[in-house]
């Protein structure tokens, strides 16, 4: 099969690590048009005044789209489509066409956009509002969507699976706790509030879910809750990234409660069949960021380090199999907000970004090589893109 025919299980949620967004409001825009895509394989990726929508062949921007202010990208889970985190909302880009539409979820402080099966679901902090819907409808507009509305708003996140079970975190403004599971009609079925922090999801093979504690994880599997404790007083997993290729979970892994800024040196692997938290140290001198984490195709685990590498890891072995060099080493700015190299899977294709040299790679997962690099005008942060067959 060819690598552009293998199925995306990038990561549920590529990695958000902070509340709320400094955005501004989003322009007058269309629908999406019927045609077929204009751009092979789009990515979006976001600076100062906008969004470049790049041809993820050549690396060769096709479109660039005018948006003030600090944006957030993920992809919508579908062919064309990628939603754009501004002030007033999630509104949907048409990636395939270079365009703005007028598909909007309004709402303060759009957070957590998930994609599992055949459901995309946003999370908005600021109304607590949650929304699941089908992403192939977006093609005929703004789809039915199923809502849910926390009883009280907060940086939380929300995944549903395959039977209808809804999972939503639990919290207020102030602090979050855990989650609770809402079966197909609405009514809540279990919960659990042993989970102090929680923050982000991923789901594994087998459709066993994990939100990350600040003391270890919160598994939802056979219907009920499970708490993974890390066996630290303090211990985050903030952000996670899965594949229903694998029964392990790749999280981050930070142990310093009152740090500024925590450059982790170590990362975690969940096994959600033996209920396992294994922490693997990364090469010695090399951290990584909220935006380093990632899979591939097979299921392994992918971490971009600040040694410019992309290391690869077998999540069975806990072992390093391979380290792609892809950028020049780098360090994470104290504000999340500012750029930093990110990375982007979709399917056996990953994208590594290079601000300090305005540069975008590809790199093929199959090879392990380098195979394209394209250069932008302004300085590139976070990157996305669209998916299909996830």
């Amino acid at each position: 099969m060819n690598r552009r025919g293998i199925a995306s299980i990038a990561a549920a949620s590529l990695a958000l690590a902070a509340c709320g967004n400094e955005t501004t409001a989003a322009p007058e825009a269309t629908t999406p048009a019927s045609a077929a895509p204009t751009v092979t394989e789009p990515l979006a990726i976001t600076h100062d005044a906008g969004i470049y929508v790049l041809d993820g062949e050549t690396l060769k921007v096709a479109h660039s789209v005018a948006l003030d202010g600090f944006n957030r990208v993920n992809p919508a889970g579908d062919d064309r489509s990628v939603f754009v985190s501004t002030a007033a909302g999630f509104q949907v880009l048409d990636a395939a066409a270079g365009k703005l539409t007028d598909i909007t979820w309004p709402g303060a402080k759009p957070g957590h956009v998930v994609r599992h099966g055949d459901k995309t679901i946003l999370f908005t902090d600021g109304t607590g509002e949650v929304s699941s819907f089908n992403p192939k409808d977006l093609a005929q507009g703004k789809p039915q969507a199923r809502q849910y509305k926390t009883a009280r708003p907060h940086h939380g996140v929300a995944v549903e699976l395959a039977d209808g079970t809804m999972i939503v975190t639990l919290g207020t403004e102030e602090s979050r706790s855990g989650a609770l599971a809402l079966d197909a009609s609405g009514k809540e079925i279990a919960r659990n509030e042993q989970c102090p922090g929680v923050h982000g999801e991923a789901v594994a093979k087998g459709d066993v879910v994990a939100l990350g504690c600040e003391d270890g994880v919160l598994l939802f599997k056979n219907g009920t809750f499970e708490k993974v404790a890390s066996g630290r007083e303090y211990s985050r997993i903030g952000n996670q990234a899965g594949s229903d290729a694998s029964p392990i979970l790749l999280g981050d892994f930070k142990i310093d409660k009152d740090a500024e800024l925590e450059r982790p040196e170590n990362f975690s692997l969940i096994d959600t069949t033996t209920n396992k938290i294994t922490v693997v140290p990364m090469p010695k001198g090399v951290t990584y960021t909220f935006r380093s984490l990632g899979r591939g195709p097979q299921g392994e685990a992918l971490i971009l380090g600040t040694d410019g590498k992309l290391h690869v890891i077998d999540p069975a072995t806990a072992k390093i199999t391979s380290s792609v060099p892809v950028v020049a080493p780098w360090s994470e700015p104290l504000d999340w907000q500012k750029p930093r190299p990110a990375l982007f899977v979709r399917g056996a294709d990953a994208y590594v970004t290079e601000p300090a040299t305005k540069k975008v790679h590809h790199v093929d997962l199959t090879t392990g090589k380098v195979v394209a690099s394209g250069t932008l005008d302004a300085i590139p942060n976070e990157i996305s893109g669209t998916v299909s067959g996830h």
